[in-house]
């Protein structure tokens, strides 16, 4: 069993939901990711989604967009960011870390690294699962078996817009959790529809057995609460990244923790 695996089943087991807080690696700081990812996880984050930074996004909204932006002009790459997800693990060994991000680094680390580069390396510095964002399910069964092999998962996104085939096709590959996308368009657009969410989840839990985590749109705790009703985990992004972007060096991981705590909350209550 992997460590999101593990995590998700011990919060099922105490009919607890579990939060998942998105930060781009190297943003707003070059050196502040391993010490903002420790505060998350102290204020009650689960599972902490690491934004690989790439100059062309396809799925990201202008607040995720400028921060991948801002972290490439620091030098962030992937060779860094593996770097921050082994100093997190020098004091944290419990709580997963998912890269997110698209297939163009990935691939170029291993032509630079040589083949099978990325699965070894992101296993040894600690991290649990690879979220590609440009990686479709019918393509992936062998790098989904790699991850595997090295304990880690696969994890996709799904749409409104998914057909009960592309459901069933990601339900065969993916493991650790499903990120259901919530909105039609890029992350922090438009207004969520908890209605529609809840609508949505009974069909795809038909089709894919892994827990199924809500992102895209989330806001603040009222929302968050209302979609873990039906979600078995709530992702949150663009909002923590507007609330660091203007934050100085020496007050980012303590306005993240504010926040973190403020949603942990809600979920619990």
């Amino acid at each position: 069993m992997s460590r999101i695996e593990n995590t998700l089943a011990q919060l099922k087991a105490q009919n607890r939901k579990a939060l998942i807080p998105y930060v781009t690696a190297g943003f707003p700081f070059a050196d502040i990711t391993p010490e903002l990812m420790h505060g998350m996880a102290d204020a009650g984050a689960d599972i902490i989604e690491l934004g690989v930074p790439f100059s062309d996004p396809s799925a990201d909204g202008p607040v995720v967009q400028k921060a991948g932006d801002r972290a490439l002009a620091l030098g962030i790459g992937l060779v860094q960011v593996l770097a921050m997800v082994r100093s997190f693990r020098e004091r944290n060994t419990t709580t997963p870390v998912v890269l997110m991000g698209y297939a163009n680094p990935v691939e170029r680390y291993d032509q630079k690294h040589g083949a099978g580069a990325f699965v070894r390396d992101a296993s040894a510095a600690g991290v649990d699962g690879v979220l590609v964002v440009d990686y479709p399910p019918e393509e992936c069964e062998e790098f989904a078996a790699a991850l595997r092999a090295h304990g880690m998962d696969l994890i996709f996104l799904l749409a409104p817009t998914s057909t009960d085939e592309r459901m069933q096709l990601v339900g065969r590959v993916a493991s650790g959790y499903v990120y259901y996308v919530s909105l039609k368009g890029v992350t922090g657009a438009g207004t969520l529809d908890v209605g529609q969410v809840e609508a949505m989840l009974p069909r795809i839990r038909q089709h894919v057995s892994v827990p199924v985590g809500v992102g895209f749109g989330i806001r603040d705790a009222e929302t968050a609460r209302a979609i873990s009703k039906s979600a078995d985990a709530v992702v949150i992004g663009s909002k923590i990244i507007q609330l660091l972007e203007n934050e100085p060096h020496e007050k980012v991981v303590a306005v993240a923790i504010h926040f973190i705590r403020t949603i942990r909350k809600a979920l619990d209550a």
